[in-house]
């Protein structure tokens, strides 16, 4: 007797998502094997996606180099990473205090960086300082604060740790920045101005070392969704009013992207050797192709948007 109809499309979607679950499965364990002693630099390691990154890497067998702002964090992360690890499987992190606000120090930090194992394999850049503000209301002071650590910091650890590289004649050099660089939304002026800079650096920089067997990657996303304090104080602002249209397409675009679903993804762009990837939500995706195609349709959008900024907010 055979199959009746209306059973064969439940069927095949049984068995399509049983055939993907199987292939994540497989391309995880792959990633722990290809991973394993790679020297794994971490940048902001006790940020969400940055302790995400540092669990998935240290269970890979991954030889870490977790950096960040804070000694007390840096060692919290590092007893949660070794308590029950086994040694013969994994390797102790080192840590390295680093404060991309403090430009005049990365020179040390590059040096101290390089020395934990003497080369790079992996340089993951995922610091960041974010702010949402009117232009008029941002200083100089905080405009040069966001561009030492969302541009000239990662750009400065990159050139760091090239010479190794390209003695090696191998490497990965990965930024983790915000789709933002590559489409500009109100409020954002001074973060948007960074990432596009970030953006346009590695670009450029993915060209320049490709003879040398280094791979270069972007990873784009939207927000992230982790409760994050931020850094400059909060600058107040009426409360915007919102229509019904900017009440549905915020109600599609409300989980954001999770630390634990970017640090996967960072996981496979090492794998892989993906040079650019861009995580986001449809209507973002379609704003990228609107700014190509059709950018008066997309000026005309973000500045109707400015009345009802739930829309800029999950861009």
């Amino acid at each position: 007797m055979g199959l009746p109809s209306v059973m064969v499309l439940p069927l095949l979607i049984v068995i399509a998502a049983g055939l993907y679950y199987i292939y994540n499965e497989v391309m995880q364990l792959m990633s722990k094997s290809l991973v394993r002693n790679k020297v794994v630099v971490i940048t902001d390691a006790v940020s969400g996606v940055g302790t995400e990154c540092a669990q998935l890497f240290h269970k890979g067998g991954a030889r870490l180099v977790l950096c960040g702002p804070s000694w007390d964090k840096l060692e919290s992360l590092y007893d949660s990473l070794t308590t029950d690890a086994d040694p013969r499987e994994t390797f102790a992190p080192k840590l390295v205090i680093l404060d991309f606000s403090d430009m005049d120090s990365m020179e040390d930090v590059v040096a101290e960086v390089v020395d934990c194992y003497g080369c790079v394999d992996v340089l993951i850049c995922n610091s960041s300082m974010k702010l949402k503000a009117p232009v008029q209301s941002v200083t100089l002071e905080v405009d040069r604060n966001i561009m030492d650590i969302n541009y000239f910091a990662p750009s400065t650890l990159a050139k760091g740790v090239l010479p190794t590289m390209i003695s090696r004649r191998s490497g990965h050099i990965i930024l983790v920045t915000s789709i933002q660089g590559r489409l500009a939304v109100p409020f954002r002026s001074s973060y948007a101005a960074s990432k596009h800079a970030a953006q346009a650096f590695f670009d450029c920089l993915r060209a320049e070392v490709e003879e040398y067997g280094i791979i270069v990657s972007t990873i784009s996303h939207t927000f992230i969704n982790a409760s994050e304090p931020p850094l400059p104080p909060p600058v107040e602002e009426p409360a915007p009013k919102q229509n019904a249209l900017a009440a549905f397409i915020a109600s599609q675009l409300t989980h954001g992207v999770r630390p634990s679903v970017l640090a996967n993804e960072i996981m496979q762009t090492v794998n892989r050797k993906r040079k650019e990837v861009v995580l986001a939500h449809p209507i973002p995706r379609v704003a990228l192709y609107l700014r190509s195609l059709f950018p008066p349709v997309l000026f005309a959008v973000l500045a109707a948007g400015v009345k009802d900024s739930v829309l800029i907010e999950q861009l």
